[in-house]
């Protein structure tokens, strides 16, 4: 079996340190050691040892320029919620909402321990198609979530979605543009022109992907979903949408085809179609604009990375990972552009 990659925490990365001694004092006394876990490239997200006692830490990028974007409040408020209802969401365990303590709202939940698929797969067909299903399955579950019943039924403005997302990207697009990108004008111009209707709305997370979730170790079920931030009420084939937009194919061109985008270029991993059917028949969904909630997908995504390459070309972080954001973002541009082109995900 192919080796996986369990989420093992690694020393902080330098400029992202915590003061360890007012965390500590805030967690109740004695000291902590602080981890940091390496993937991610939005809210950072640390290990936090404390007696024989582990939590993990959630705060926003330091230098972050969008504000919303991070909000804390938010993931605490979907997750304290959601946990009784929804097994894979972790429960909350503190939350320190005035940025007193870490110069930043914080808050710390439980960890979830297990195998998180960012680098490979095992090379068995059969298996991967399970691990496939079972993410596939983990989002259809979610969107079935009775969210009013769990108390979040004013977490989100469900009329009107679609179009706020289309607007609000393409507004921080604007405001974090840094390149004359052709294809970036043209899919924002082609999404404003052809949306559906909102759909029946859901809970939705927002950045639903493997290196999101975390399995068991035997692969035999997800025991945790990570990364709330963008967790809100709203039409779930959107969501459907952004998942789609991190399932790159082989053939997708030599971009897509690194450690950056995960696992769903590997041999045997099934393409889009495979994920959008299965979801659909699953959910009892049905839908004529696939497309267009790809293509918002791609976009979205785009400008996640060109606001994250903002904050490095204006050296408001020094991570070197953030170097060769805009080259993916070009690449990105001209995928949702061929997609559009095509008519097909």
């Amino acid at each position: 079996m192919t080796e996986l990659r369990d989420d093992t925490p690694k020393a902080v990365r330098q400029g992202e340190e915590l003061d360890a001694t007012k965390l500590a004092a805030f967690i109740g006394g004695g000291s902590v050691t602080i981890e940091q876990f390496p993937g991610g490239h939005s809210n950072l997200t640390y290990l936090v040892h404390h007696g024989d006692r582990e939590y993990v830490l959630r705060r926003p990028p330091f230098g972050s320029k969008v504000k919303s974007a991070h909000d804390m409040g938010r993931e605490v408020a979907v997750l304290s919620k959601l946990a009784p209802v929804y097994d894979r969401a972790p429960k909350v365990i503190a939350y320190e909402a005035t940025g007193d303590v870490l110069g930043a709202p914080f808050y710390l939940m439980e960890r979830r321990r297990g195998v998180i698929l960012r680098k490979d797969v095992p090379d068995d067909p059969a298996l991967i198609t399970r691990i496939c299903d079972l993410l596939i399955d983990a989002l259809v579950d979610l969107h079935a979530v009775d969210y009013a019943a769990a108390g979040l039924g004013d977490f989100g403005k469900p009329h009107g979605y679609v179009g706020r997302q289309v607007t609000g990207w393409s507004e921080r697009y604007t405001g974090s543009q840094t390149d004359d990108i052709a294809a970036m004008t043209s899919v924002a111009a082609w999404l404003a022109a052809n949306q559906p209707a909102d759909g029946a709305p859901a809970l939705i997370h927002n950045d639903f992907k493997f290196d999101n979730v975390i399995f068991d170790a035997s692969l035999d079920r997800i025991t945790g979903v990570l990364d709330w931030e963008m967790a809100t009420i709203g039409d779930p084939l959107m969501d459907l949408g952004t998942s789609l937009s991190y399932w790159m194919q082989r053939d997708d061109g030599p971009t897509f085809q690194n450690v950056l985008f995960g696992v769903t270029t590997k041999p045997h991993m099934p393409d889009r179609a495979y994920v959008a059917l299965r979801y659909l028949e699953r959910s009892g969904r049905t839908t004529e604009h696939l497309v267009f909630y790809y293509v918002f997908g791609l976009f979205k995504t785009a400008v996640i990375l060109q606001q994250i390459y903002y904050r490095y070309a204006k050296g408001l972080t020094q991570d070197a990972r953030f170097a060769p954001f805009i080259m993916v973002v070009r690449a990105i541009a001209d995928l949702a552009q061929r997609s559009i082109d095509r008519g097909a995900i």
